[in-house]
């Protein structure tokens, strides 16, 4: 889909749906807080990775505005169709994503979803392929892209719009 078809398809949608607030506006400390600690957890992590993470949990919180950004982050930066399609059902096809990738993707759902908190299983797994400094800003990438994700759909914010 070309950019000029999404900004079509997103007017259209957007005459139907309305958000409830601007949150960058009512609360820009906290908007900024947030911004900054997005940008210190994703440094020096793979953006690949990040964005992996990112849709993960975009779906699990089923937050569209997040979803359409980052597939559509991931598709710029040069991530396959394939591997975007299949973030949702990744524990079926271990074969495209790497053993780092799959530990990242069970601690974003774990974290997402804390079902009884996270598994010592499922955070072992993650360090042995993270150091403590990239395990720590992968929580913080997970812990950033929930909150975006809970302010969007929170606020309804409208897929494809700023």
């Amino acid at each position: 889909m070309t950019t000029e078809q999404t900004a079509a398809r997103t007017a259209g949608h957007a005459a139907e749906h309305t958000a409830r607030m601007n949150f960058t506006k009512a609360a820009p400390k906290v908007f900024q807080a947030l911004v900054d600690l997005t940008m210190a957890a994703k440094e020096g992590l793979d953006y690949t990775l990040i964005e992996l993470v990112q849709i993960r949990a975009s779906q699990l919180n089923h937050c569209a505005y997040c979803l359409l950004m980052h597939t559509t982050d991931a598709r710029k930066a040069g991530e396959s169709e394939e591997r975007i399609n299949l973030v949702s059902a990744w524990h079926e096809a271990p074969g495209f994503f790497t053993e780092r990738e799959q530990a990242a993707l069970a601690l974003t759902e774990a974290v997402t979803l804390l079902p009884g908190g996270v598994s010592d299983e499922v955070y072992h797994r993650a360090a042995k392929h993270f150091d403590d400094t990239e395990l720590a800003k992968l929580i913080g990438v997970i812990f950033a892209i929930n909150s975006w994700n809970r302010i969007a759909v929170t606020t309804s914010k409208v897929p494809g719009t700023a």
